[in-house]
């Protein structure tokens, strides 16, 4: 079977066998994708010229409603997620909730929240300011949706949250989708496009998907759009240096490689709560859809005292959980999503061990439950550690994608926050500590670096959203090598889609002007 691409209102069969998407425990070919014949610079014109006005007439309030009613088809249809998920990622019942639940989640977070801007088309930013030395002449900052297309260009690891964590606030400002979806997993995110639209809810090209190459998509950007990608370092590189990109100062949101770390305080001694509590998030993050999340633990940073200790224990819970077909009884972790992934994690952890030893795995004698080797996508989880602190030539430049993470132990406190800023930019670093010293010291430190900064102690206990789980109120992204990007955070992801202008003339003009607008001070709500 072939997945059809929706451009232009209409679904349409790409030309040619296309490529094909495989089972990463069997190696099962299930179905193939193409985007070849597709006319892409007719699709975004479609999205801009139809779906753009018929979504911005409706308002704020409305297109909530809208997120809302997709939100409810997706539940109904949550079963048939699940299972494409098992078939195509490998994800058991947990990893494949993380993903569906977690967009499902995320939409109806947005319905709700999107409520708040009322029947509003467009936002009024701050009062007006006097321009002249009486109030005759003024002027009034606004944020006007954008009138082009949001395009996304996705990752393989997350096929449902990384369509709608996007597509939530895009939708929401006003702004139709074309959503590039990675290919090895792309049958989700064609299934789930596939059940919104015969549903009927959205204008027709309100979001359109192309499975498949992205071919010449690029190529037919202009001002008013948006491209918003999740992968490599290396291919958004390439996106931002785009001819078409650059003649038309596209906007450009990236999230790219992060090396994130879980970093533990003096006080997170053994036997203590915050040492417990590390170790269960560093195994959960470890394992959790076998470490394939962008947000996941990769540098574990311990006092020297500590992190053997730390170190054994981690290693101890990975002993403990069966790797191999989720299909199978009292599995706990699961495959990478292809051959190709595999491969890419065995190369990196080779790397790796040029840095480091091998405290837990590194697949000597490894065979996963119920799969065959030579034919599924398994990475044994892998516990490594690393004495070189600062001097370690890759544990703090290569990320390994899969179930692999690195203890490296420090001095003090200057020295945890240099390992933490070494990586050059990070997601997410989470701290492990009831020591305010400390954590008055590392957090201002690192905050520049990292989009996100998790602080737990025994008093929050297991009540934690979790290291590696990106809430839709919260700012999702970070800097340097991480992209640069910033994505949720409620309702100020709405920024990234509106074009903020400042009007000049007489106060009577403004006032009208803004008589219909909401506040975006709502966006910082």
């Amino acid at each position: 079977m072939k997945l059809a691409n929706y451009v232009y209102g209409q679904w349409v069969e790409g030309s040619g066998e296309g490529a094909a998407l495989f089972d990463p425990v069997s190696g099962e070919q299930l179905v193939s994708v193409s985007s070849d014949g597709i006319d892409l610079a007719r699709a975004f014109s479609f999205a801009r010229d139809s779906a753009g006005p018929a979504l911005r007439v409706l308002g704020y309030e409305a297109r909530a409603g809208l997120l809302g009613a997709i939100a409810d088809v997706l539940a109904a249809k949550r079963s048939d997620y699940y299972e494409i998920s098992l078939k195509n990622s490998g994800a058991g019942e947990g990893d494949a909730a993380f993903d569906v639940d977690g967009a499902i989640f995320t939409l109806k977070t947005y319905a709700r929240a999107g409520r708040a801007l009322g029947p509003a088309r467009l936002l009024r930013e701050g009062k007006a300011v006097p321009l002249a030395k009486t109030d005759a002449f003024q002027g009034q900052h606004f944020l006007a949706p954008l009138t082009g297309v949001a395009v996304f260009i996705n990752a393989f690891n997350f096929p449902a949250w990384g369509l709608w964590e996007k597509a939530a606030p895009a939708l929401l400002a006003g702004v139709p989708v074309v959503v590039k979806p990675a290919t090895p997993t792309a049958w989700l995110t064609q299934r789930m496009v596939e059940d919104v639209v015969a549903a009927g809810i959205l204008p027709p090209g309100a979001i359109s998907i192309v499975c498949g190459s992205a071919r010449d998509l690029l190529d037919h950007v202009q001002a008013c759009d948006l491209v918003s990608f999740t992968g490599s370092a290396e291919t958004a590189a390439r996106i931002r240096n785009h001819p078409k990109v650059v003649a038309n100062a596209v906007r450009v949101n990236v999230e790219a490689d992060s090396l994130n770390s879980a970093i533990l305080g003096p006080d997170a001694v053994p036997g203590s709560g915050e040492f417990d509590l590390a170790v269960k998030e560093i195994v959960r993050e470890m394992t959790i859809k076998a470490g394939q999340k962008c947000t996941a633990i990769r540098r574990v940073l311990a006092p020297a005292a500590i992190a053997p200790a730390l170190a054994e224990a981690v290693a101890a819970k990975l002993a403990g959980m069966k790797v191999g077909n989720p299909r199978s009884e009292g599995v706990r972790v699961g495959p990478l999503v292809s051959k190709a992934q595999q491969a890419a994690a065995e190369e990196g952890l080779a790397l790796l061990r040029k840095d480091a030893r091998v405290v837990f795995g590194g697949g000597e004698g490894f065979a996963p439950v119920d799969a065959d080797p030579a034919a599924s996508a398994f990475v044994q989880p892998t516990l490594l550690y690393c004495d070189k602190g600062l001097a370690a030539q890759y544990v703090h430049d290569v990320e390994v994608f899969g179930p692999v993470a690195t203890v490296l132990p420090y001095a003090d406190t200057p020295e945890a926050i240099a390992l933490a800023r070494r990586g050059g930019g990070s997601l997410v670093a989470s701290a492990y500590s009831a020591d305010a010293a400390f954590l008055g010291d590392l957090v201002p430190a690192i905050a520049d670096l990292h989009g996100r900064v998790m602080v737990v102690d025994s008093a929050i206990g297991s009540q934690h959203t979790g290291h590696g789980n990106v809430m839709p109120t919260c700012l999702h992204g970070g800097p340097g090598r991480a992209g640069g990007g910033e994505e949720l955070g409620g309702l100020r992801a709405l920024a990234a889609y509106h074009r903020r202008y400042v009007v000049q003339g007489g106060p009577a003009l403004l006032e009208a002007l803004a008589r219909d607008a909401a506040d975006a001070a709502l966006l910082g709500g």
